[in-house]
C-alpha cells in the first residue's frame, strides 16, 4: 500500500509541471510563483472566511486547485467586492475572482473567463414569500441589493419594466455586503433581498430556511472571473485552468459541495464582448 501511494505521489508531481507547461504562465505568475487573485473573502458559499479565520468558499477551492495545476503558490488579496473592477483597471491586479455576473456595463472594463452560470432571484421571510409570486410583485416593494452586484443592476431593470408598466418603481435598498441584506429582510427593514440564484439557495439550505427563494429567475448570465481588458494572456491562462479543473474531475465534486451542482459548465470561455454571452 505504501509503494502504492508514494507512486501515484510522484505521479501527481510529474503531473503538475507538464500541466503549468501547457498553460502558457504569464510572465508575472511564472516570474513569482504566484497566482495574485482579489477576493472579498465575504459571499458565502463562493468566498468567506471559516471559524477559523481562514479563507473558504466554492471560488477559494477553485483558485488553489488552479494554482496547483499552474506549480505556483496562490495569493490572496482582500479587496471589497465594489472596489475590484477598478482595481484591475487601475492595473493592481490581474485577476478578481469573485464570481461575476458577466454584464454590457462592466464589459466595458474588463474582460472575463467563464466558470459557471446563473441568475437573479428574490428571497423572503417564509410567512412574506408567498407576496413575491414572479417580477411584477416586486414593484413597489423594498427591496436590498448589494452595491455593485448583478443584483442591485437587475432590481433597476425590473423597476424600470415596473414604471414602463404604470406599476410603483422598486424602492431598492443598498447595502455594502450581502450579509447587511440577510439581515435586512430579516430584521423587516426590506420586504424582500434580490441575489444570485446559487448563493440564495445556499443561504436557505444552511440557514434552514430563515429566508426562502420566491419563484422566478431573472437575467440568467454566464458568471466568471475578471481580468484586465484586452489581457489575452491573462485570460487565456485562467480559461485554461479552468477548463483543466473541469476537464480532470476536481471541478464538478467542488461545485457538489456547495450544492452548486446545476450552476455547472462544460467549457470555460473568456468573454470580452456583449455579443458572446448567449453563445
Amino acid at each position: 500500500m505504501k509503494r502504492v501511494f508514494l507512486t501515484a505521489a510522484f505521479a501527481a508531481l510529474a503531473v503538475y509541471p507538464a500541466l503549468s507547461a501547457e498553460l502558457r504562465l504569464t510572465g508575472d505568475v511564472k516570474n513569482s510563483g504566484t497566482l495574485s487573485i482579489a477576493s472579498g473573502l465575504d459571499y458565502a458559499p463562493f468566498e468567506y472566511t471559516d471559524e477559523k479565520g481562514e479563507p473558504a468558499g466554492l471560488d477559494v477551492e477553485l483558485a488553489n486547485a488552479a494554482a496547483k495545476l499552474m506549480g505556483v503558490k496562490l495569493d490572496l488579496k482582500r479587496i471589497p467586492f465594489a472596489s475590484q473592477i477598478p482595481a484591475l483597471t487601475a492595473g493592481r491586479i490581474k485577476v478578481a475572482w469573485a464570481t461575476f455576473t458577466v454584464k454590457e456595463d462592466r464589459l466595458k472594463q474588463v474582460d472575463f473567463v467563464t466558470f459557471l452560470k446563473s441568475g437573479t432571484v428574490a428571497a423572503a421571510l417564509p410567512e412574506n414569500v408567498s407576496k413575491f409570486q414572479g417580477q411584477d410583485s416586486l414593484c413597489g416593494a423594498k427591496v436590498a441589493v448589494q452595491t455593485g452586484s448583478a443584483a442591485d443592476f437587475t432590481a433597476d431593470k425590473l423597476s424600470g419594466e415596473c414604471t414602463k408598466a404604470g406599476k410603483p418603481a422598486i424602492d431598492k435598498a443598498i447595502y455594502p455586503e450581502q450579509k447587511d441584506t440577510i439581515q435586512a429582510v430579516l430584521t423587516g427593514r426590506a420586504d424582500v433581498r434580490l441575489d444570485d440564484a446559487t448563493a440564495a439557495g445556499y443561504y436557505e439550505k444552511t440557514s434552514g430556511g430563515k429566508l426562502v427563494i420566491a419563484p422566478g429567475v431573472y437575467d440568467i448570465l454566464p458568471l466568471g472571473v475578471a481580468v484586465p481588458k484586452g489581457d489575452v494572456a491573462t485570460a487565456e491562462m485562467m480559461r485554461a485552468a479552468l477548463q483543466a479543473l473541469i476537464d480532470n474531475g476536481t471541478y464538478k465534486p467542488i461545485l457538489e459541495k456547495y450544492g452548486m451542482s446545476l450552476a455547472a459548465v462544460e467549457k470555460s470561455r473568456i468573454i470580452t464582448s456583449v455579443d458572446q454571452i448567449a453563445e
